[in-house]
């Protein structure tokens, strides 16, 4: 408990997609915790954050928008909610401004907070990607951000390499759910038994899954012709119909797992992984499944990122490894052919699949943040960077 508890701390959170509103929710949590009845939140999120006390200010499923095209199209809403929730930062006037994740809408917000109320302190929960593009933001967030919350362990020197402002490994929040994706003795039987479990992931968004699908469909298709294995596809509950659809004329018809629950469960028992690239392959490489990647984005984006990417890989597993044992097929390096011949590889016992378990073996220690969580870790930081500071 505070040392003043009659002394109401006023923390604004903003997070606009799924896996920020869980972060949050959990960081409210542990700051109500710490702050009891003496903490008041207010900001932008979605389901989690809302039952934690936040009343959004608008849906977050407003800026559920994928790809260049679609962001120009949505540009004058978008410039519209950036101005109105920076606004509502101002008239909170708040002890602390968290930005989590979603750095093209929250950092916009904070540059306008910053410049007309230097007081406010901002901590960014979830560091943008400046070691794979745009190393340039490092260097830029000093001015308006006053410590980042790194969820990945190499994050913190990339920082002090690009000049940035101080930056903090907290913790992935995966790693305090490894029990649910790891196999018990039963689920390991089925792991190693025949014919083996292949997982199909092609990604969270209805973009992804409309450039992934008959791709990843084909390659099935191609490796079903020398092999016989059991087909899951993961999916959520708004995206069930648009799945099902798209895997109708698969020539090998996959189940459809359907939530967290059904998803967790099927990760422990799969031998192997076809993934888009993206947060999963850091889920996947921690349950100890060997996987091939594959990434496809419309034509003017691709001829951005090819530009833009700095590092040798963008599947966060190999960044935390150090090495790039996990196979990436990317644009027009990503066909069925190639694909389906991966994925043999790591399905069989080969060098390839050997040489993902021993890495996989390595990231606990890598990622370890000792006996605190990152929820714990990370209200630490902004319990300690909250109040006015000098400008």
């Amino acid at each position: 408990m505070p040392s003043n508890p009659a002394k109401m701390q006023k923390i604004f959170l903003i997070a606009t997609e799924e896996s920020g509103d869980r972060l949050g929710a959990a960081l409210m949590q542990v700051l109500r915790q710490r702050l009891g009845n003496a903490v008041q939140f207010s900001g932008v999120g979605g389901r989690g954050m809302t039952r934690e006390g936040i009343a959004p200010l608008f849906p977050i499923e407003e800026l559920s928008i994928m790809g260049f095209a679609a962001v120009v199209k949505q540009l004058p809403k978008i410039l519209q909610l950036i101005r109105r929730t920076a606004d509502a930062v101002l008239a909170a006037a708040p002890d602390m401004l968290v930005i989590i994740d979603s750095p093209d809408f929250t950092h916009r917000v904070a540059r306008r907070v910053r410049a007309r109320n230097p007081n406010i302190p901002i901590v960014d929960y979830v560091s943008p990607s400046v070691w794979a593009w745009r190393p340039g933001r490092a260097r830029a967030m000093r001015g308006y951000v006053d410590h980042v919350l790194a969820l990945l362990p190499f994050e913190p020197e990339e920082y002090r390499k690009l000049d940035g402002p101080l930056c903090s490994y907290v913790g992935h929040p995966l790693t305090e759910q490894l029990a649910s994706l790891r196999p018990n003795a039963e689920e390991q039987r089925r792991r190693d038994a025949e014919p083996p479990v292949l997982l199909v992931l092609p990604g969270s968004r209805r973009s992804e899954i409309r450039h992934h699908l008959a791709l990843f469909g084909a390659a099935l298709g191609q490796l079903g012709e020398r092999m016989k294995f059991e087909l899951v596809l993961p999916t959520m509950p708004h995206l069930e119909t648009m799945v099902r659809a798209g895997v109708a004329g698969w020539p090998i018809a996959p189940r459809i797992a359907v939530g967290e629950t059904e998803k967790r469960a099927a990760f422990r028992v799969a031998r192997a992984a076809l993934a888009k690239s993206g947060t999963v392959t850091l889920e996947l490489a921690l349950s100890g499944i060997p996987m091939v990647t594959a990434y496809r984005v419309g034509a003017a984006e691709a001829f951005i990122l090819r530009r833009a990417i700095r590092v040798s890989s963008v599947i966060l597993a190999n960044l935390v490894i150090g090495t790039d044992v996990i196979p990436e097929f990317l644009q027009e390096d990503c066909t069925p052919e190639k694909l389906a011949q991966a994925l043999g590889d790591v399905i069989a016992d080969t060098p390839d699949r050997l040489r993902q378990l021993v890495a996989f073996g390595t990231m606990d220690a890598k990622m370890s943040t000792g006996d605190q969580p990152p929820s714990v870790r990370a209200t630490d930081i902004v319990l300690a960077t909250m109040g006015p500071r000098s400008s």
